[in-house]
């Protein structure tokens, strides 16, 4: 534009040239011809005439206020005094002017106005700025003020030409008027105001006039530099030879003003944009453009070679703003046609789009180690950008988290559908497709290899896959399909589908490329969930196989159990009910920390090593300190080179219930303690000292004793019941002590309420519960006998046993029962010391022991043939189905178990 205009100007013939040659004329005259020049002479006379009518307007306006200003203010300074306190206590004092005089004059001097006086009804004066005058009558109308009035004057006094006020006084008591005060100014005091603001007035009216011919001489240069001091007939004729360019060029021409409207247009532009007849003057927004051309081109920003689709026209837009060196707001544009170039964009867009669709799949597919939600995510991502209807068909065995054949035979399951329309002829989800031989899919799946399909209508071998369904498919409107097999670490998991119908382009080579691209991905994610579906399977199966499958019988304890696994994966919790000489009981709840396979594996050692340290009869904190032992000698192997991950944590609570004594002895290491519910509902938890977790090592475990009363029900936990993300241990234990004493007397019941008030929609950790009811072995079923140290004292017991055994009803096992306690009984006196105890309870089984205060245990061994003793505890061992020691504080009880018979 600009080097079009300078351009245009330089053609034309300057004013020196013109003429024949004539004289040229002065510079002045040259300059006051030009446009600028007649543009200064005429802002230059509108300016003056403007400061001339502005300063003669002030100082008409001022001496038209003056006399307002007076009436104003004397009125104003009245009333102001007539109201002041303390006036009417003066005017009805016996000196009325001592006090007002003082007062009006302070008042007169602060207030500017030439007198204040104050008079009675009777218009005589109280106080006046001359002494002399005060006690005669006031000069002047003041009658109404003394009905409620209030009275302006304009007068000629003896100090000159003044306004005055006369305002009543009124008694706030009663109402009435007891005088009037009056005040004056003189108008040649307030003249005397303006007319010492009149040098500032012209001054700055001389300064405005000189800043506007400033600014106008500036303006004026400004103008001479851009006509380049044409006259009006030159620059008329340079913007016709400016139009004619403007309208004769290939190439579109718009500008725009800084407000979005559409200020020119050239042909080329019109017919580009397709503009109506009056687009000039109108916002670009309401010229029915397309939304980003309209966008773009009243954004008023500047771009360069920007890429416009509008219409079937592919337009090249350059944009720069006018503003830039001072220029007004606004922006001129460039149009030029591309359409050849559409084709390239359309590719490009394609490609585009393709990029789009790939990293959203990215993100939305494999969101979950799940294989059908993973099948789901991949059909509604391609849904309906790339495609109508997807389908997903995994293996069967792929569902397990098992790897299939290479074979194409395999029956398939649909896992996923997604379509634009939800009811449809295709298989449903949940079908069972067996992919029959000779088919395309059959070839994809035996190739591994993607098949384009572009026109269903006029193929025919797919057909013989179910041609039923197949026509439907037609009818339905499909017209075109991808069939891509979804392989991922050279395993054949399944096959996709995209389907294209009623309108939607036919698939192409393009589309197929992008099809394989993203089912490649959604293949790694499916194969993944895969994996993870055949670990947690395989953990899952180790974990179950690796807990109780039920519990042994025992008349102790009534026990339930609840074990919920972690929604996550599987966790290291376990709990044990393990029977014990002596009608006792062991209770066992345990912890690993951890999920996952190496959890559960440590867990299956814990628990193995539990049993085999029960089987030693020990107390509960000696058994938790050798399963300490046994930790901290797994995390030294683990922890060697080439072992496996160490225990990160476990914990453990170990409890024997004794339903002879109804003692519970408790020992727990890092993990949280019991809960008592006493048979009247209340609960309370155990006070068990707390021990280290397992597997620090060195630290003492401490044991504690509770007598529970029949009928009360011990509940041991994991910590997962009680402590979460969103809660900690306080709350959850006071959560499980509300739902103990809500709960049922049953196990069972407790189980159920338990679980039902602190297990949450989706646990993180695994829970395992153990309720037991306690019971006690009554009286007439426990014999016992003191023995002296004496081997003649064995035929009185063996006789006590058999009168015993006749009470009870065992009399086949009387015989037995006597070898038995003859052997133990001979041994403790032969090698124990006194006192020597026997003790028969009939449970279950029937239990022989027989205790003393010797710590020393016997051995069993087997006697050689000419040997006359060393057969007595063989004996035991063949007659008893199991003996055994177990020490106590004060020495060692020796017992032995028979099953009954006759009972």
């Amino acid at each position: 534009m600009a080097r079009l205009m300078a351009r245009s100007s330089a053609d034309l013939p300057t004013g020196r040239g013109r003429r024949g040659g004539r004289r040229p004329r002065p510079r002045l005259l040259r300059w006051m011809r030009s446009v600028a020049g007649q543009v200064f002479a005429l802002q230059v006379v509108v300016v003056l005439l403007l400061v001339l009518a502005a300063v003669l307007a002030l100082v008409l306006e001022s001496h038209r206020d003056s006399t307002a200003e007076a009436r104003d203010r004397s009125v104003a300074v009245a009333q102001t005094f007539a109201n002041s306190p303390g006036i009417v206590a003066a005017m009805q004092s016996p000196d009325p002017t001592a006090i007002l005089q003082p007062r009006a004059q302070a008042a007169r001097v602060a207030s500017g106005v030439d007198f204040i006086v104050v008079i009675n009804p009777d218009g005589i004066r109280y106080t006046h700025p001359l002494t002399d005058r005060i006690g005669k009558k006031f000069v002047g109308t003041y009658e109404p003020a003394l009905n409620g009035q209030v009275v302006t004057q304009q007068l000629t006094g003896t100090i000159g030409p003044l306004v005055q006020a006369v305002v009543p006084i009124y008694n706030p008591a009663n109402g009435q008027i007891i005088g009037a005060v009056s005040a004056g100014i003189t108008i040649s005091r307030v003249n005397g105001v303006v007319d010492h603001q009149l040098p500032l007035v012209f001054g700055t009216a001389a300064g405005a006039l000189a800043l506007a011919t400033t600014g106008t001489a500036l303006a004026s240069r400004r103008v001479l530099r851009q006509t380049r001091g044409l006259g009006p007939a030159e620059m008329t004729r340079m913007y016709e030879h400016h139009d004619a360019v403007l309208h004769a060029v290939r190439e579109g021409v718009l500008i725009i003003g800084g407000d979005g409207v559409l200020l020119l247009a050239n042909d080329e532009a019109r017919r580009l944009l397709r503009l109506p007849a009056d687009a000039e003057g109108r916002a670009v927004t309401d010229l029915g453009l397309d939304d980003e051309a309209a966008e773009l081109l009243a954004s008023g920003r500047g771009v360069s070679d920007r890429v416009l689709l509008t219409g079937d026209r592919l337009l090249v837009v350059n944009i720069r703003t006018t503003d830039r060196n001072g220029g007004p707001p606004g922006s001129v544009a460039t149009l030029r046609d591309s359409t050849e170039l559409h084709a390239v964009s359309d590719t490009a867009q394609a490609a585009r789009r393709g990029l789009k669709l790939l990293y959203d799949a990215t993100v939305a597919v494999g969101t979950t180690l799940d294989v059908t939600r993973t099948a789901e995510e991949l059909a509604q991502v391609a849904v309906p950008r790339f495609a109508d209807y997807v389908t997903v068909d995994l293996a069967e065995v792929v569902l397990r988290g098992e790897e299939p054949a290479p074979s194409s035979g395999a029956p398939m399951r649909r896992v996923a559908f997604s379509g634009v329309r939800a009811r449809s002829p295709f298989y449903p989800v949940g079908e069972l497709i067996t992919i029959r031989p000779a088919t395309p899919q059959a070839w994809s799946l035996e190739t591994g290899r993607a098949v384009l399909d572009s026109d269903l209508a006029s193929s025919t071998d797919w057909l013989a896959q179910d041609p039923e369904r197949a026509g439907r498919l037609l009818e339905f409107g499909v017209h075109s399909v991808v069939r891509v097999p979804l392989r991922a670490r050279g395993v054949l998991l399944g096959i996709a589908k995209f389907w294209r119908s009623d309108a939607s382009e036919r698939f192409d080579q393009d589309d197929l490329s992008l099809a394989e691209e993203l089912v490649a991905r959604a293949a790694v994610c499916v194969d993944n969930a895969r994996r993870y579906t055949r670990e947690h399977a395989m953990a899952m199966t180790l974990q179950r196989s690796l807990l109780p499958h039920g519990l042994p019988e025992q008349n102790a304890l009534e026990v339930a159990h609840r074990y919920r696994a972690a929604q996550a994966g599987v966790s290291g919790d376990w709990f044990d009910v393990i029977p014990l000489p002596g009608a006792r009981v062991a209770l066992v709840v345990g912890d690993v920390v951890g999920h996952g396979l190496h959890a559960a594996a440590t867990m299956g050692r814990l628990r193995t090593a539990v049993h085999n340290f029960s089987t030693l009869d020990l107390p509960p904190d000696e058994l938790l300190g050798h399963l300490d032992d046994l930790v901290n000698r797994l995390d030294q192997d683990q922890t060697a080179p080439g072992g496996a991950d160490a225990v990160t944590g476990a914990s453990c609570l170990y409890a024997i219930y004794d339903p002879v004594s109804r003692i519970c002895t408790m020992a727990r290491a890092g993990h949280p303690p019991p809960a008592l519910v006493h048979p009247d509902g209340t609960v309370e938890f155990a006070d068990v000292p707390a021990g280290p977790p397992l597997g620090l090592g060195g630290l003492p475990f401490f044991a504690a004793d509770l007598e529970v009363p029949e009928g009360s029900r011990l509940v041991l936990y994991t910590d997962g019941l009680v402590e979460d993300r969103e809660r900690d241990i306080d709350e959850g234990l006071e959560l499980l002590r509300q739902a103990l004493e809500s709960s049922g007397p049953g196990p069972e019941e407790t189980c159920e309420a338990v679980l039902a008030a602190l297990l949450p929609d989706h646990p993180t950790d695994d829970v395992a519960l153990l309720v037991a009811r306690t019971r006690v072995l009554a009286a007439d079923r426990i014999a016992e006998w003191d023995v002296p140290s004496d081997p003649a004292a064995v035929s009185d017991a063996r006789a006590a046993v058999s009168r015993q055994l006749a009470l009870w009803g065992l009399e086949e096992m009387a015989f037995v029962t006597e070898l038995i306690l003859s052997e133990l009984i001979t041994n403790a006196i032969r090698y124990a010391t006194e006192p020597i105890r026997v003790r028969l309870l009939h449970d279950r089984s029937l239990i022989c022991e027989v205790s003393d205060s010797s710590s020393t245990s016997p051995h069993l061994r087997y006697a050689a043939t000419m040997d006359e003793g060393g057969r007595g505890l063989f004996l035991v061992a063949q007659f008893a189905e199991r003996w055994g020691t177990r020490y106590t504080a004060t020495g060692k009880v020796i017992w032995a178990e028979q099953a009954l018979i006759g009972e």
